[in-house]
């Protein structure tokens, strides 16, 4: 196969949809070697800022000179993008290579009487074997859905990381925050570290028991790591960040918003977790290594005249971090909203979140099956907005946006990453 048929195959794999389990995975593992066995993981699941956390856990083991593999998904623009080593993504020949490989694995298991594996248990077999037959010294592997049954977790990882727990995915993660803490939970391994900076109770609650029930030493991010915030601004924010290892003072990140510190710190109480395993990280590494982190469509700015800022704010919990941002970093005359977002969001309570502060609100439709009835959101969206658009196509919805701003105003475009992510392809 080349990419575009490597590429065309998994696409069509996605007829086999959700099917929850590690049996398939596990059996398609088995006939590759095993090669998740024998890797260093970073296991890494939240509600949000599993991404953001992910690249900033993996610029301090960079900096400290390890070769470091990392798994993210969706993809912005393209399928490479979820592979990498040390911030380069994996070629579309490797790909190719790699697919070509493991395809008469996958049609053997069906001969077999198996079901076939999902698309993304197939792209997750694909990274395990990349990573291990390019020896990286780490992986840090972010969980596509929950935890529990997601196709990553068939590793031991060193260190398991909870980012956070918020109300998303209620239709395969359950209702409440209890019932989805307890799925993310489910990455916790016997005797392995914990990190979560999760703080609803309920959600806290099943993490502590977990971790107690498996043996597993547990750092809560806002307890046991704390910080004070010196400046924050559209070129990155400095603060101060006290572990129960360390004091690091004047840290640096170019991320931007309140929320990414509290992903730093969890970064930072990550590494230093690997402590159990026999590493260290130097002040000047974790310095280094947060400094360099950057991490596409999460709060960035992407355009001067006028300023456009893309933000991937996909669920309720997302929508808050970016108010917090829009209120307290970014200064304007007026706000013009780009919106789309998917069908099984909670969209009324996001829109009721980011359209009061807008002047206008431009909506649109994410390019997805899930996007439903995109439309209808414009009538809860007039209840805040004065002026109100409905634009399908993306592009033509951004460039709409682009000129109702005037001088000193600012276009922001969220939503669902897919529409986020073709938004961009207009600005880079």
């Amino acid at each position: 196969m080349n990419f575009e048929e490597a590429t065309e195959f998994l696409r069509n794999l996605t007829k086999f949809g959700f099917n929850f389990g590690l049996g398939r995975i596990e059996e398609l593992l088995k006939r590759l070697g095993s090669p998740h066995q024998k890797l260093q993981v970073i296991h890494i699941s939240g509600t949000n800022g599993k991404g953001s956390t992910l690249t900033m856990t993996a610029g301090i083991l960079q900096a400290k000179g390890y070769k470091v593999g990392t798994f993210t998904s969706p993809h912005l623009h393209s399928y490479c993008e979820r592979y990498k080593i040390n911030g380069t993504d994996i070629s579309r020949e490797r790909i190719a290579e790699l697919l070509t490989k493991l395809r008469p694995h996958l049609e053997k298991m069906v001969a077999e009487g198996f079901e076939h594996p999902t698309e993304f248990e197939v792209s997750t077999a694909l990274g395990f074997v990349y990573f291990y037959e390019e020896k990286v010294d780490f992986l840090v592997l972010e969980v596509g859905l929950g935890g529990a049954i997601d196709s990553t977790n068939v590793v031991t990882p060193l260190v398991s990381v909870i980012t956070n727990v918020a109300m998303d995915h209620m239709d395969y993660l359950g209702s409440t925050i209890r019932e989805i803490a307890t799925v993310k939970a489910g990455i916790i391994k016997h005797g392995m570290p914990v990190v979560t900076a999760a703080d609803e109770p309920d959600a806290l609650k099943v993490i502590r028991e977990v971790s107690l029930r498996s043996k597993c030493e547990l750092v809560e991010v806002g307890r046991d790591v704390t910080w004070k915030i010196n400046t924050s601004s559209v070129e990155g924010q400095e603060f101060d960040l006290h572990t129960m290892q360390n004091s690091y003072i004047g840290l640096f990140i170019k991320l931007i918003g309140r929320h990414q510190i509290v992903n730093a710190a969890t970064a930072v109480a990550a590494v230093e977790a690997l402590g159990k395993h026999g590493y260290s990280f130097e002040d000047d590494i974790v310095r280094a290594g947060l400094a360099k982190a950057v991490w596409p469509a999460r709060l960035e700015m992407v355009g001067a005249d006028p300023r456009v800022l893309l933000d991937g704010a996909h669920n309720l919990h997302g929508s808050i971090a970016l108010k917090k941002a829009l209120t307290e970093v970014f200064s304007y005359r007026n706000l013009i909203l780009v919106f789309g977002m998917l069908g099984d969001k909670e969209r009324e309570k996001v829109v009721a979140q980011l359209a009061p502060l807008a002047k206008a609100v431009v909506i649109t439709k994410p390019n997805s099956p899930r996007a439903g009835d995109w439309q209808k959101i414009a009538d809860e969206v007039r209840k805040y907005a004065g002026e109100v658009y409905l634009i399908e196509d993306i592009h033509s919805a951004v460039q709409k946006g682009m000129s109702l701003a005037g001088p000193g105003d600012l276009v922001c475009i969220t939503g669902s990453l897919y529409m986020v992510a073709e938004a961009r392809e207009m600005f880079i």
